[in-house]
């Protein structure tokens, strides 16, 4: 009987006026930019983190620190494939993933078919296998004040 694990990430940045935009493994146009050590992209790392709690890995702190230059302005897509990697070592595969981000604006949903596109290259799973769904929190709070964005993921790895 094949083995299946579930993984739940978050991820949350700050919003600041003139940063670029990473979500989903690309450039989003607006005018503010997520604040990170990396290329700040929320929702690669809450994937990322998802995928290392499903395999027992712990988080991406972990494996890329805010404290290693070595990590400063990185691609964020390179480390969701070195957890690939990881979780792949331990004898699992991706099976879907279920994402949710929460922001005011930009708005998300015209970008999310490209996003899936690329996600799913790397985590060699269908797009059909990914669910990326956008939200606001209705002007309540940080991300209301359209001072930072969120984003939650869920992941079935199964073994290989």
């Amino acid at each position: 009987m094949a083995s299946i694990r579930v993984g739940f990430g978050y991820d949350v940045h700050v919003l600041e006026q003139g940063k670029d935009f990473y979500l989903g493994g690309m450039k989003i146009p607006g005018d503010k930019g997520a604040v990170g050590h990396s290329d700040a992209d929320v929702l690669i790392h809450a994937i990322c983190d998802a995928l290392l709690g499903a395999a027992g890995l712990r988080d991406i702190g972990v494996y890329f620190p805010n404290t290693d230059p070595q990590w400063k302005n990185a691609d964020s897509k390179i480390l969701l494939e070195k957890v690939v990697k990881a979780v792949a070592e331990k004898k699992y595969r991706v099976g879907n993933l279920d994402a949710t981000i929460c922001l005011e604006n930009p708005k998300i949903n015209p970008h999310i078919s490209e996003m899936k596109k690329i996600l799913s290259q790397i985590l060699n799973i269908s797009v059909d296998d990914i669910s990326i769904k956008a939200t606001t929190s209705e002007k309540i709070g940080f991300v209301g004040r359209e001072e930072g964005v969120i984003a939650y993921a869920v992941v079935l790895i199964e073994s290989v």
